[in-house]
């Protein structure tokens, strides 16, 4: 799923693109797509675009007469900008929004089609649309933790909570994790005030660093190749590999279509995570150690 890194940066693309042009045509290709009925999506036509912002993990394209469209990528969503008028042939194609100079097209790989838009009229309706988390860009360290200790969670899942904070997801939790030294698994009401700073100081840096990363890497194009895992990242995706930092390799513990990634030299002091399929499979075999891991892995 694009993360707040990938959002900003689609969304500068998006502003020099778009902003001050005038939205010639919608076209939707996929009956799931658009999730809203008033007001009806041609209203927007021939409208002119004034500005892209982010709302938690969607993009929002303010136009004319205080109308937003508004995208959710989830998953497999991803944005293409084409030579207008761009074709929507293929199951891929979910739809497309026709300027002069281009056609933004919003594409979603895979069967299910979890992406959405919908058209709202007025700042109102937008800021309801807005999950409630906070912005780690614009708040402090005793916000930053009294917004993650409203309930007692692991921080994997406070992190990547909606509601708690804006705009993290699976990959990012992971290099946050990791650069900050902590388990995913540690509970949030139990965090010491010195992994509550190094936990503040690793989301800001790992966050403005892939933001800038990003944007570089784009530099005048349009970010074709948005996905949730690079080969720079120190452990997301990176199952089996050594971690930067101390060279262990790098484990996983899965939940349902999540996977985390971890360190367990540098974030659980040498303890192997319980992935809940395979402790079922190995029972009290199980290993608790990198070291009982390693003398199962030479039987």
């Amino acid at each position: 799923m694009p993360e707040l890194p990938d959002i900003l940066t689609y969304i500068k693309a998006l502003e020099s693109r778009i902003v001050g042009e005038r939205l010639i045509r919608v076209r939707i290709a996929s009956t799931f797509l658009l999730r809203s009925a008033h007001p009806p999506i041609k209203t927007v036509e021939g409208l002119l675009v004034n500005e892209v912002r982010r709302i938690g993990k969607r993009i929002a394209i303010g136009i004319q007469n205080d109308l937003w469209l508004v995208l959710h990528l989830m998953i497999a969503g991803r944005l293409h900008w084409r030579p207008p008028p761009a074709s929507l042939g293929g199951r891929n194609h979910l739809g497309a929004f026709d300027f002069t100079e281009g056609s933004l097209v919003l594409t979603e790989a895979g069967t299910k089609r979890r992406a959405s838009l919908h058209l709202v009229s007025g700042k109102a309706t937008l800021a309801a649309m807005d999950p409630g988390g906070i912005d780690i860009f614009a708040c402090d360290l005793d916000s930053f933790r009294a917004a993650l200790t409203v309930e007692n969670r692991t921080l994997k899942r406070a992190l990547t909570d909606p509601r708690l904070v804006n705009g993290v997801g699976n990959a990012y939790s992971d290099e946050i994790l990791h650069a900050a030294q902590l388990s995913p698994i540690a509970t949030t009401h139990k965090l010491k005030p010195e992994e509550w700073e190094r936990l503040f100081g690793a989301a800001r840096q790992t966050l403005e660093l892939w933001i800038k990363r990003l944007q570089a890497e784009a530099g005048a194009n349009f970010p074709e190749n948005v996905t949730a895992f690079h080969q720079e990242m120190a452990v997301h995706g990176r199952y089996g590999q050594p971690c930067p930092r101390c060279g262990e390799k790098v484990l996983r513990i899965r939940y349902a279509d999540n996977e985390t990634n971890y360190c367990a030299r540098c974030q659980t002091g040498g303890l192997v995570l319980a992935d809940r399929s395979l402790s079922r499979l190995f029972g009290s075999e199980w290993p608790r150690t990198l070291e009982e891991l390693e003398a199962l892995k030479r039987r």
